[in-house]
């Protein structure tokens, strides 16, 4: 079942370009019923590695802006690790109502997120990249507390903030996502928050499925299933938030 999740989840990163983390964590808390912490953590390195193996691909081709990627991490990277830091004082003082609640909000809001994507190369005339900073730390603060939006909300900031083109937004994009998941998901490593053996069995379907999902993204028309998903997790995060409420 775990190993299925991980294909499934995999495959849909390739085809949608929806992040893995907020797909991840929803699962692993509301179909394996894991306490928030180890489903973030857990998420996050298993977002991480798939997308580790992605990336060299967006390199080679060379559709990554290392100039906009550093401006990204420089807010990015500390939100991530304050991001888990505060995850896990909730953890300890026992706050899983409000950990549950902020997680469906954030999963909600990353979801909606991607109905704001654009398709075209339709691009702001000025150049504000110099912010990027600013616009990313919020954005890593959410990845490190929940693993969702470094996908949806990174390349809204991108779209919005950078004269760059589609393609180079999509492999930034990628190397953005997968610093914050590899900062954050050591930081909850070192913490004990993640479940290594479920890692594993997400793994072992995870990997074939990016392999299966990149290739099946060039003959697959994927605009539907990617709002689709959208709604989808929007009812996951919505249960969450119940969940959160009523605890």
């Amino acid at each position: 079942m775990t190993t299925l999740a991980g294909l499934l989840i995999a495959m849909t990163i390739g085809l949608t370009g929806i992040g893995g983390g907020v797909l991840t964590a929803p699962v692993l808390l509301l179909f394996l019923g894991m306490p928030a912490p180890q489903a973030v953590g857990t998420a996050l390195v298993f977002v991480a590695i798939v997308k580790l193996f992605a990336a060299p691909m967006f390199i080679v081709r060379k559709q990554v802006n290392y100039r906009v990627l550093a401006l990204l991490l420089a807010g990015g990277v500390p939100g991530a690790l304050l991001g888990s830091f505060f995850l896990t004082q909730l953890h300890k003082q026992g706050s899983s109502g409000l950990m549950l609640t902020l997680l469906g909000l954030i999963i909600v809001s990353s979801a909606g997120a991607n109905f704001l994507r654009k398709n075209g190369t339709e691009r702001h005339a000025q150049d504000k990249s110099k912010r990027l900073p600013w616009v990313s730390f919020p954005i890593g603060i959410e990845v490190g507390f929940s693993s969702a939006g470094a996908g949806a909300l990174g390349s809204l900031a991108l779209m919005h903030w950078t004269m760059l083109s589609s393609a180079e937004i999509v492999g930034t994009d990628i190397l953005f996502g997968l610093a914050l998941s590899t900062a954050a998901g050591t930081m909850h490593l070192s913490a004990g928050g993640v479940d290594t053996e479920v890692l594993r069995w997400l793994l072992a379907g995870g990997i074939p499925g990016a392999l299966a999902g990149a290739w099946l993204a060039t003959v697959f028309p994927t605009k539907m299933l990617r709002k689709g998903l959208a709604v989808w997790l929007i009812c996951l995060g919505v249960n969450l938030c119940y969940r959160g409420l009523t605890a």
